[in-house]
């Protein structure tokens, strides 16, 4: 049963009521906090996740046994997996974060009015931020740290499948709240089923923002379901397109790391288009990079006679093909006939995420960018860097691909909203 079909019981609107009010009053005090404050907490949450590695691998441990059990596809499961080195680089993060600059208070701008007003719009934090996303515990503590910077209490409601990561997770980061002098409520986790996401989804008043990251399936369901703001963050299904002009080597470095250096996240590319004029130079290379790497192909009909030239194992492409975000090690290839072709087929099939262009003639990447409808356009460059990390944001809490608010990588400002404040000395208006 879907989110959009479930209601929530007395017992889950009571359970979001009171984590909701809880993390009100915890926000108030976050939103008082100097950047010093912040920084020396989240410092101190990233040593206790040192601290705790034993207890959150051991807890992952038993999520991913019980995923092996029911069937979990291997995708799922990478995104699932917490080692000692993941846990490091979690901690690692929320490290970066504490080194950013404090979005809380910075002027976006401001004006000294004729009639003597001094004006100035300035940064706030949003309040309470939900979050709804499936087996990724690191958003877990992502939301945690990026929440904190922004002065923002964070409703956490990960997927049953990282429930006990989730849990051992949420407590190593409580506990050490506490013992920083702060209140542990400003990281509240959900539990419960469907109905519990629909309370929270629904708690219009309580909750000032949610956020869902995940599938398709979640994100329509959270989109069409809530009462509580939201922003989107969408499916990758995003493409690589190989001009006409591109450095073929540039070409296939970027295609193969695209698609396999993570191919379970949402930066993965998932489709790879190909200029015909280069088609018979590049393909057979890169069909055979690709499937070496274990990547099953789904070609069209030109790019299939270059795979059968190559002796590469692939299958024919349709259109459901070519619109799904694969989560693994999949690929659809077609060859087109020249730059309109390829904006043509991104804008049928694109997601809006991230599309890429390899090519040294500039005016064709200057279309590119400016023609593409994404929240990130790469030019010479893997897909794989559409990433708060990446972009020097620190951890990320998401990626939008609507245009209001937010777009691409959310990190520290796109957690806040503004406030006008207006000082004057006795005016009044007539």
């Amino acid at each position: 049963m879907s989110e959009r079909t479930t209601t929530a019981d007395a017992a889950d609107v009571e359970q979001v009521r009171v984590l909701a009010e809880a993390a009100r009053t915890a926000s108030r005090r976050l939103a008082l906090l100097s950047r010093a404050e912040k920084d020396a907490a989240l410092l101190a949450l990233a040593d206790a996740l040192d601290a705790a590695t034993d207890e959150v691998v051991e807890a992952n441990a038993r999520d991913l046994a019980r995923g092996r059990e029911h069937g979990m596809p291997e995708s799922l499961q990478d995104r699932l997996r917490l080692d000692a080195a993941r846990v490091a680089a979690v901690a690692s993060a929320v490290r970066d974060i504490a080194a950013l600059p404090d979005p809380v208070g910075e002027v976006v701008r401001g004006s000294t009015l004729a009639n003597g007003l001094q004006i100035r719009q300035v940064r706030v934090p949003m309040g309470v931020v939900g979050m709804i996303y499936e087996a990724r515990p690191n958003v877990t503590v992502d939301a945690a740290a990026l929440g904190l910077k922004s002065g923002n209490a964070v409703l956490l409601r990960g997927g049953s499948a990282a429930a006990d990561t989730n849990r051992a997770l949420v407590g190593v980061l409580r506990r050490a709240l506490e013992a920083h002098g702060l209140p542990a409520d400003a990281v509240g986790l959900l539990e419960g089923g469907h109905g519990a996401v629909h309370a929270l989804m629904t708690a219009r008043g309580l909750v000032d923002l949610l956020i869902p990251r995940g599938g398709a399936d979640l994100i329509e369901a959270v989109v069409t379901g809530s009462t509580v703001p939201v922003i989107e963050t969408g499916v990758g299904n995003c493409h690589v397109y190989v001009d006409a002009r591109a450095d073929l080597d540039k070409a296939l470095a970027i295609a193969v790391n695209a698609k396999t250096h993570r191919p379970s996240v949402c930066n993965a590319a998932e489709s790879l288009l190909v200029h015909r004029d280069v088609a018979d130079a590049f393909l057979p290379k890169a069909l055979a990079a690709l499937s070496a790497e274990g990547v099953a192909l789904h070609t069209d009909a030109a790019s299939g006679t270059r795979a059968d030239a190559a002796g590469v194992r692939h299958d024919t492409a349709t259109d459901e093909h070519f619109a799904t975000e694969f989560h693994g090690l999949e690929m659809s290839v077609g060859v087109v006939d020249d730059l309109d072709a390829a904006l043509a087929h991104i804008r049928r099939f694109g997601s809006g995420h991230t599309e890429a262009i390899v090519t040294e003639d500039r005016a064709a990447a200057r279309r590119f960018t400016a023609e593409v409808d994404a929240a990130a356009v790469m030019v010479n460059a893997s897909t794989r860097f559409t990433d708060g990390g990446e972009f020097g944001f620190g951890a990320e809490i998401g990626i939008s691909t609507q245009k209001l608010h937010a777009r691409g990588p959310m990190a520290l400002p796109e957690l806040t909203t503004t406030k006008w404040v207006v000082e004057g000395d006795g005016q009044v208006r007539v």
